[in-house]
């Protein structure tokens, strides 16, 4: 039965859900365990209830979002993604794969279609790590990787931990049963990349995810008056942080392209106006799909950080996530499917972590693929048309419903 997902009713949901924490600019700010990003876990589940979905969670207040399948031995097939935004993020990140999820389900409902596994819908807490640091917190914790102390004990710029906030919203006692094993994963997004469009293809297969190594990056020097103290003595560390970033860029620039360097947020202390500052401390992202690429990269910038001259600086490596392969029964199922609804597409895989790379390690997973707008993600501008994200989620619905029978 070749069926295909309802497009307006799948572009009017993500348009319903960007309203909440909507920006001037255009964009989200939803950030993990807000206010915000629990009306948007509620507006989904307010859409689910027709359906006859149950809703339960986990000690980090992941969601699961149920529908019963006829055979009660077979394990869920998941679809799903997160409804947390960056600060100044956009309207299809993360949340297209949640609504893509809903929508499979509603269409396979409508058209009357079992499956003899169950299906979920997974909304995983902070995958973002913009407000809590790690990313992929939540989908890491239910993947074993981040254990319950440390995973509740991070907290934000406030000083408020996850602790505390999943408290707040109700989320400290889990409602899902113990070790819910998975029966698959997959996940829809948004490429985040301009290589489908530059290609003008349709959908993305993706096998796998670059690896990526985060860092803090600290730079001392001494403090001192910006106006009496010569230059010539002092030990200003925002001279000697701008001589370090060149060097790490030209250090990237000089591997394959498949290369990545960003730094993303960088701090000047004490921060007053008039004052050499004392310190300055900056974020290093590095990435890579080849895992001895990528340990040689770390190598040689540790090495650029270990050289710093007149002041002294020091390297702190806060996350490691390794290049990670697909299982290839899920991916032939993502091949199968968009071969089936005949979208033009190729095999990739995906610069940025997703919550599939840790499911990926208790459970067969892949991820779906659409075209966005120049590649542009993370930014208010973000934009997939409806007939572009109505496609991959056909892609999902057909995949799903595959594995699910």
């Amino acid at each position: 039965m070749d069926i295909r997902i309802n497009t307006q009713r799948l572009w009017s949901r993500l348009m319903a859900m960007a309203e909440l924490g909507a920006t001037d600019q255009g964009g989200v700010c939803r950030l993990a365990l807000s206010d915000l990003d629990e009306e948007g876990r509620q507006l989904l589940i307010a859409w689910s209830k027709p359906l006859g979905l149950q809703a339960r969670h986990d000690r980090l207040g992941n969601l699961f979002l149920r529908r019963e399948g006829t055979d009660a031995q077979r394990l869920p097939i998941v679809m799903g993604s997160h409804l947390d935004s960056q600060p100044t993020g956009g309207k299809f990140d993360g949340v297209y794969g949640v609504i893509a999820a809903l929508e499979v389900i509603e269409t396979l409902t409508e058209h009357g279609a079992d499956t003899a596994a169950p299906l979920e819908i997974a909304v995983w807490t902070n995958e973002e790590g913009a407000r809590f640091s790690p990313a992929m917190l939540g989908s890491g914790y239910f993947a074993g990787v981040f254990d319950e102390g440390y995973a509740i004990a991070r907290q934000d710029n406030r000083g408020v931990t996850i602790a505390q906030e999943l408290q707040r919203l109700g989320y400290e006692e889990s409602t899902l049963p113990a070790n819910h094993e998975l029966g698959a994963f997959l996940e829809a997004h948004i490429e985040q990349g301009p290589i489908l469009e530059k290609e003008d293809l349709e959908i993305g297969i993706v096998t796998g995810v670059q690896g990526i190594r985060w860092y803090d990056v600290t730079v001392s020097g001494v403090e001192n008056h910006a106006g009496p103290f010569p230059m010539s003595g002092r030990r200003d560390p925002v001279r000697s942080s701008a001589a370090l970033i060149s060097s790490l860029y030209e250090l990237v620039d000089s591997w394959d392209d498949d290369a990545r360097i960003t730094i993303g947020d960088i701090s000047a202390r004490p921060g007053s106006r008039n004052t050499v500052p004392g310190s300055v401390h900056f974020t290093l992202d590095l990435r890579h799909p080849n895992s001895d690429s990528l340990a040689r990269m770390d190598e040689q910038a540790r090495a650029l950080i270990e050289a710093v001259k007149i002041c002294s600086a020091t390297v702190e490596e806060i996350w490691y996530s390794p290049p990670v392969a697909f299982d290839a029964r899920c991916i032939d199922a993502v091949r199968d499917a968009t071969v089936q609804c005949d979208y033009q597409h190729r095999s990739m895989v995906s610069g940025a972590g997703h919550d599939a790379v840790y499911l990926s390690r208790v459970c067969p997973t892949a991820m779906i693929f659409t075209p966005c707008r120049g590649g542009m993600s993370h930014n208010p501008a973000e934009y997939a048309s409806a007939e572009q994200l109505a496609r991959g989620a056909n892609v999902l619905l057909h995949s799903a419903w595959a594995l699910a029978r």
